[in-house]
């Protein structure tokens, strides 16, 4: 049973980062093999629409055909029964780079054909159980009004068509730095998120243990 970690923040050693490694513990509680993969150092773009993985006969078996940084990565998450993902939300997306890895480890597993039935042939006949956890700085109230529920119930409805199974966590209001009086931050109330940060947050790293340990569950059939 193994269980990849994809961090798709460029901070390691700040909300997601934590978010993540309290998962992966989770994980590893449950019996998994984990492993943690920083994706800002790596070197690679999305998918440059080449087709190498919609020939007929392909050979990449699901596996992007690309040469570079992170076709290691993708074949570790291909090879793993969980994945879960982790980005902070910029300018009401997920993180460039997070999207470039999920452009790349959806479309070869997806294909242009449908079965008998109908139903859409998968290059890897295989369920993945996956999640993705997103931090933002805006608190949850406010979510609606900016269409992140659409935005990550996009992003997810995607990843599940495609890998099978899929969940969210979503941690809402977090600390941006550790000393507000330093930037030009006067819309926010620094001691406030602070103290926002100190009582919620410990929640938030229970819950992504707990997701942590409830997909290796589910991927083992329990």
């Amino acid at each position: 049973m193994k269980a990849i970690f994809i961090n798709g923040s460029p901070r390691k050693t700040w909300n997601t980062h934590k978010l993540l490694e309290s998962a992966m513990k989770g994980a590893a509680d449950s019996g998994a093999e984990t492993e943690l993969i920083n994706l800002y150092d790596l070197n690679f773009r999305g998918c440059v629409s080449c087709f190498a993985c919609k020939l007929k006969n392909s050979k990449t078996n699901g596996l992007c055909a690309v040469r570079d940084d992170l076709r290691p990565v993708l074949e570790k998450a291909l090879n793993s029964d969980v994945i879960v993902m982790g980005t902070p939300i910029y300018f009401s997306y997920p993180t460039g780079i997070l999207r470039e890895f999920v452009e790349r480890l959806l479309f070869p597993v997806m294909t242009y054909s449908n079965d008998e039935n109908g139903n859409r042939i998968r290059a890897i006949d295989k369920k993945f159980y996956t999640a993705t956890i997103w931090t933002m700085n805006c608190p949850e109230s406010l979510a609606p009004k900016l269409n992140y529920p659409l935005i990550i119930e996009t992003h997810s409805k995607a990843i599940g068509m495609v890998m099978g199974y899929t969940e969210d966590l979503c941690v809402y209001n977090t600390l941006q730095f550790t000393d507000y009086s330093r930037y030009e931050a006067n819309m926010f109330d620094g001691d406030a998120k602070a103290r926002h940060q100190a009582e919620h947050f410990p929640k938030d790293l229970q819950a992504a243990y707990d997701l942590g340990k409830r997909l290796v569950a589910k991927a083992k059939g329990e």
